[in-house]
């Protein structure tokens, strides 16, 4: 998995912020600095252990340009490249409350080879049939060690 120029918006998950409303603000920014979205959403998550010895999670909205946009000011970052070498994948086709089946199923893959992997993945919103109420998305898990 190879992404450049990626607007990124880190989630609080204790704010509950709106997902959609985020992603329209980005899109937004990406137009009004002169840039274009080029692909899909792409949405980062991992889960760590936080300071109170708690399992937590980190989840970053990510959208990539056509250029890279300067002088990006928080809630946004700008990276100019993410590379994940080494990530076995998985293209998810379905309805979206069972993707998590797709991370399941690289989890037995790493498990039946014994494969370690990162606590962290990527997932690539390729697709979204309203109609159907499906998705297409592709999950990236990277080995461990790969990044």
């Amino acid at each position: 998995l190879k992404l450049t120029n990626i607007l990124c918006h880190k989630i609080l998950l204790e704010n509950n912020e709106n997902i959609e409303v985020i992603i329209q603000k980005m899109k937004s920014f990406i137009k009004i600095n002169g840039s274009t979205q080029i692909g899909p959403l792409i949405q980062y998550m991992r889960m760590f252990v936080n300071n109170d010895n708690e399992l937590d999670m980190e989840i970053v909205l990510m959208l990539q340009c056509n250029n890279f946009i300067h002088n990006v000011e928080p809630p946004y970052s700008m990276e100019s490249v993410i590379r994940v070498p080494n990530a076995i994948y998985c293209r998810y086709i379905g309805p979206e409350d069972k993707l998590h089946f797709a991370y399941d199923k690289i989890n037995l893959e790493a498990f039946e080879n014994d494969i370690g992997l990162e606590d962290c993945n990527y997932t690539v919103f390729v697709d979204r049939n309203e109609e159907n109420e499906t998705i297409v998305a592709d999950v990236f898990v990277p080995r461990k060690g790969s990044i």
